[in-house]
């Protein structure tokens, strides 16, 4: 099968489509580069062209002319994402669903947005509208679409009270294209959702989705210092089990990122302090206070209710993958792991660091998994070769502490280690071609792929940059 690219741009020639070479690089890149393996194997390539639709009509007539000149699609949100979602392996299009971005309703619990709606322009809206937010966001909240949250992340803010995406009611419905001769729309709701959501856009193109609110506070950012990891960590993981305290993120980072990292709240950082990273509801901030001054070895260094904030990003901008991403403006030699601690965290976190007390960083974000506080860790790396970060990896899973690798770009390897038959089945109805972001599901690629091999599963022209 050869892509017929000049047919596929002489048909769609009419729409809004962009062939300059710097700006199709330019749309053909995501924060793949967090990871130092990707980048080996990723910063080369490029798609042929870039089409931005205006309406899901334009989205239904580019996928045909796709279909029809079997010319590879990858879609692109705001391309926050750090794994390589949307990084286009074989060229082609990518479809940049920027224009799609109005909110189409608000009701009471829930809101439904075009895909390319940017989440804190939708909470803006919801907002205004009647108090309420979004569950739940990445720290790119800013700049991240509400499809690319849904097909790429997995939780992040709010998780600390939600959960992940993956857990029921977090999203209700999500509306997407087929690629076919006529491509069709499907909506999804209930366990249908996993197939397309978390899924790379493989499986047919997310235009709409349908997501619940809650209701939206004021939310106060609070850092507490601490002399010690094990301390800081104790700390939050109680805080996570108080029930009667509203929190919308709860994080932890060792030093010495605070002070290194954290350019703008340097000032309330000492050079050795571990932090945990709070935003609080207003009516909650006497509760966590107080309980705070009960901990001998905690220490509020920051209260945006108090301290001048002009100037200061927020707190969910010091967590979760914008932790990494501010350790990296400083030092590039620094990239990152996902690992699941659950809730033996305080002992595996302060083992872990141990046993690499040069090469990582801790970072913890605490969170809902199955409806139970564990701890999600997104601890820093200094890198020095792909065979040291497959060591530290190693350890971590002989220390029962799954690794959710971050520098492995296909679905299986990044997550489960497994085929999924479920989204493979879906791919099959939804992609008979096999033209939605080709080399991100290695089940259609390679059905007797040895997932225990360990080894990164390397799609043509993936191979190491000399």
């Amino acid at each position: 099968m050869t892509a017929d690219i000049a047919g596929c741009k002489a048909a769609l020639a009419h729409l809004d489509l962009d062939d300059n070479p710097a700006t199709v690089k330019q749309k053909s890149r995501d924060f793949f580069w967090y990871s130092p393996v990707l980048k080996a194997r990723m910063d080369h390539l490029t798609a042929d062209f870039v089409v931005t639709p205006r309406n899901e009509a334009e989205v239904i007539e580019a996928l045909a002319a796709a279909y029809a000149h079997d010319v590879p699609v990858t879609t692109r949100g705001s391309g926050t994402g750090n794994y390589g979602q949307a990084m286009p392996l074989s060229g082609g299009m990518v479809l940049h669903l920027k224009a799609l971005d109005r909110v189409l309703k608000i009701a009471p619990g829930r809101v439904v947005a075009q895909a390319g709606a940017i989440l804190s322009e939708i909470d803006k809206a919801t907002r205004a509208d009647s108090g309420q937010e979004l569950r739940l966001h990445p720290s790119t909240y800013n700049t991240a679409s509400i499809g690319g949250f849904v097909a790429g992340g997995s939780g992040g803010v709010g998780s600390i009270r939600w959960g992940g995406l993956r857990d029921a009611g977090n999203i209700i419905r999500l509306r997407l294209i087929t690629c076919e001769a006529s491509p069709r729309v499907i909506e999804l709701t209930g366990d249908a959702i996993h197939k397309a959501s978390h899924a790379y856009g493989v499986n047919g193109i997310i235009t709409e989705v349908e997501a619940p609110l809650a209701p939206a506070y004021d939310w106060v950012d609070v850092l507490v210092g601490f002399d010690d990891w094990r301390a800081a960590n104790a700390y939050a993981y109680a805080l996570a089990h108080q029930d009667g305290v509203l929190l919308k993120e709860l994080a932890t980072v060792a030093a010495p990122a605070g002070h290194a990292y954290f350019l703008r709240h340097r000032k309330f950082i000492a050079p050795g302090q571990h932090l945990a990273i709070l935003s609080v509801a207003p009516q909650s901030l006497d509760a966590v206070l107080t309980l705070t001054a009960r901990d001998k070895g905690a220490a509020v260094l920051f209260r945006a209710d108090r301290d001048a904030t002009e100037g200061l990003p927020p707190a969910y901008e010091l967590g979760w993958n914008h932790t990494t991403l501010r350790a990296l403006r400083v030092d590039p030699e620094i990239t990152y792991l996902q690992v699941l601690y659950d809730r033996q965290v305080l002992d595996k976190v302060t083992t872990l660091s141990g046993q690499f007390p040069d090469e990582l960083i801790g970072h913890v974000e605490y969170v809902r998994f199955d409806g139970r506080i564990v701890g999600m860790g997104l601890p820093m790396v200094r890198f020095t070769s792909e065979a040291r970060l497959d060591e530290i990896i190693r350890v971590h899973e002989e220390n029962d502490c799954p690794i959710f690798n971050p520098h492995r770009y296909t679905l299986e390897e990044g997550g489960m280690k497994q085929s999924d038959p479920l989204q493979l089945s879906f791919k099959r109805e939804t992609d008979p071609k096999g033209l939605l972001n080709p080399g991100k599901m290695i089940a259609w690629d390679d059905p007797d792929y040895d997932f225990s091999s360990g080894k990164l599963y390397l799609f043509p022209g993936m191979a190491a940059a000399e």
